[in-house]
């Protein structure tokens, strides 16, 4: 077994234009100092990388990696979350996802389909010059919009959609394998890539695809009462990267999953800073270890109640805490008697 890494943090939701998170020297000296080993990167933030220039120049790639190592810091993946999302758009949801994309190519679905496959294009290379092995995204949704079945679905509809969402992500995919980078969907709401059974569909239409992984974070999972910990059991050979946030889930009288249109903070399910949800990370971490997990444990912070560099310097700690170092001998190892097939033979009857 191998000892998770960590404790890294997703910059994504702490970037800003104030100090210490306009920079990314800024902002790893920031995360180093509360205890962080590991950064994960948006790569649409160009205060942070360039992702085009990461791709096509090395000696760029380094220097990004020596800012980060000047903090004793190491990247722990890219992410392509905004740019995954519109590799599959549905009409319906054109106009707010344009402002994930450059201004030229707002209200053009076509151009901004192509746009982002360049971006996960850029995004497979830069990762190889960055080192990195995982790489984190969403799946994008052309089925959301149907993910509760009325009016009745025609037929054949659901079986359409993925093959149309595999035909655009397979080269991907391939791009991501010529350079030994795994590409680690974040089974999350809004895709469709939302649980284990939508992920399985997806599997079976890109042919299984060796490249076609899992970024694993329970928190999605607590709020479509789905078991986290099972999750593990089922996919553990696909889970390559790891976001640690935490949820929880509180249905009342008057609303449950679909939250009533209120906000995060009013929703029956909600995300929390760690520890302060339903999540049992002892159990996720300790079914993480089992399966030999070698990837990193990310803090993502998404609390609509306590104050993210609050959040922050908490979930160092507690990831910190919550990692187990495993152990190279088994505990009953003092009373074992050796290999002796003579002794074997002899406890079966067989002499």
């Amino acid at each position: 077994m191998t000892t998770i890494k960590g404790p890294a943090i997703f910059l994504a939701q702490f970037a800003s234009d104030e100090a210490p998170f306009n920079t990314l020297d800024n902002i790893c000296r920031w995360a180093a100092s509360l205890g962080f080993v590991g950064v994960q990167i948006p790569s649409w933030d160009q205060r942070f990388i360039d992702l085009q220039k990461a791709a096509e120049s090395k000696t760029y790639a380094d220097e990004i990696k020596g800012i980060v190592a000047s903090h004793g810091m190491h990247i722990t993946e890219l992410s392509t979350h905004l740019q995954g999302q519109l590799v599959a758009v549905h009409p319906a949801y054109d106009a707010q996802f344009d402002g994930f994309a450059p201004t030229a190519v707002h209200n053009n679905p076509t151009a901004r389909q192509a746009w982002a496959v360049q971006q996960l294009m850029y995004a497979a290379k830069a990762s190889y010059n960055l080192g990195l092995t995982a790489h984190a995204t969403f799946s994008g949704s052309l089925l959301w919009h149907n993910v509760y079945p009325w009016p009745q679905r025609p037929e054949g509809l659901i079986e359409t959609g993925f093959t149309e969402l595999a035909k655009r992500w397979m080269p991907i995919l391939n791009e991501f394998d010529n350079y030994g980078v795994d590409l680690c969907y974040e089974v999350h709401a809004g895709e469709d890539l939302h649980d284990g059974i939508s992920y399985e569909r997806f599997l079976d239409k890109v042919q299984q695809h060796p490249r076609a992984c899992l970024l694993y974070d329970p928190s999605h999972f607590i709020l479509q009462c789905l078991d986290y910990i099972e999750y593990i059991d089922h996919y553990h050979e696909r889970i390559k990267a790891c976001h640690v946030k935490d949820a929880e889930f509180r249905p009342d009288g008057k609303q449950g999953v679909y939250g009533g249109y209120l906000n995060w903070a009013d929703r029956a399910g909600r995300f929390r800073s760690l520890g302060d949800g339903q999540v049992d990370f002892k159990r996720m971490f300790s079914k993480l270890a089992q399966y030999n997990y070698t990837g990193w444990a990310v803090l993502e912070w998404e609390c609509s109640i306590k104050h993210p560099e609050v959040g922050a310097a908490e979930g160092a700690a507690f990831i910190k805490q919550h990692i187990i170092p495993v152990t190279n001998k088994t505990f009953d190892d003092f009373a074992s008697t050796g290999a002796n097939e003579a002794l074997n033979r002899k406890i079966l009857g067989l002499q």
